[in-house]
């Protein structure tokens, strides 16, 4: 896929995702608050997968991504999403 080329609308339709997806990241991330709240144990364990991905795209601290993470608190990742949307 490397070599593929792009037309001119491809090519700014990609940037502009590339450009927005710090907001696309931090809109997952709060909808992912959501759904660990209501999901059973089996299907959580995938979210935090992704929760940890997202934390990490969207540059927080390293220490902070592990406890959140090790923790399994849905409490501490809303306070995470709550601080990102504040520009924190």
């Amino acid at each position: 896929m490397a070599n593929r080329d792009f037309t001119p609308y491809q090519q700014k339709a990609i940037k502009r995702y590339y450009d927005n997806r710090p907001s696309i990241d931090r809109t997952k991330l709060s909808e992912l608050v959501t759904n660990l709240y209501l999901a059973d144990a089996g299907k959580a364990e995938k979210m935090w997968e992704r929760a940890e991905d997202l934390m990490t795209r969207l540059e927080v601290p390293p220490a902070r991504v592990k406890h959140v993470t090790g923790s399994r608190d849905v409490a501490a990742l809303a306070k995470v999403v709550e601080e990102l949307e504040k520009g924190g």
